[in-house]
């Protein structure tokens, strides 16, 4: 069983990546891509904020 630290680490880098292929759907204008990330993205930042952490230096996306 994956320690809380652990889980926090994994969720932190899923995020990052899911924000930056958001940025990169968002430029070439791809909004069903878009759209489907945005919704891994508010999956896991209901992890992240139940876990505790403070997004306000990682949440590029504000949404």
């Amino acid at each position: 069983m994956p320690s809380n630290g652990e889980i926090i680490e994994r969720t932190v880098l899923d995020f990052q990546k899911v924000q930056a292929h958001m940025k990169n759907a968002k430029k070439e204008n791809a909004t069903e891509t878009y759209e489907g990330l945005k919704r891994d993205y508010k999956s896991l930042k209901a992890v992240l904020t139940s876990l505790g952490v403070n997004l306000t230096d990682i949440d590029e996306i504000k949404e």
